[in-house]
């Protein structure tokens, strides 16, 4: 269990050095301030770090193809900030949830303003009795 919190702990710094760099750190036209780092998982060996970014607006291929780009500079940077033997290589991933979250959203208030809508009913029929 010890390993796993390890593990845990540097996601989480890796996380903060990102999140930061994304905000001040790369110069990069295709990167816009949309980017957000959403989770950081680190492979039990610690050689890999799959970093998910949520990207809103913009164009989603060319952002990603921007932070790997500067994937080199980003793991120099984590390597300065966040003390450890050995950096993992750092892989973006995209992360949906955010935009998933959202679809969801608006699928679940459509419903509900279809069930508060008065029902038609039947009445215009006219019943023999």
């Amino acid at each position: 269990m010890a390993s796993y919190n390890r593990t845990r702990r540097i996601a989480e710094e890796i996380r903060k050095v990102v999140s930061t760099m994304l905000i001040s750190g790369i110069k990069d036209p295709r990167i816009t301030s949309m980017v957000s780092v959403t989770d950081v998982e680190v492979t039990n060996d610690l050689s890999y770090a799959y970093v998910y970014v949520s990207i809103l607006g913009g164009d989603e291929e060319s952002t990603l193809k921007g932070l790997r780009n500067a994937v080199s500079y980003i793991r120099r940077e984590v390597s300065k900030n966040v003390k450890l033997r050995h950096t993992p290589q750092i892989i973006f991933k995209v992360d949906d949830s955010i935009k998933n979250g959202m679809y969801m959203s608006d699928l679940i208030k459509k419903v509900n303003e279809k069930s508060n809508e008065p029902s038609v009913d039947n009445e215009d029929t006219d019943h023999d009795e």
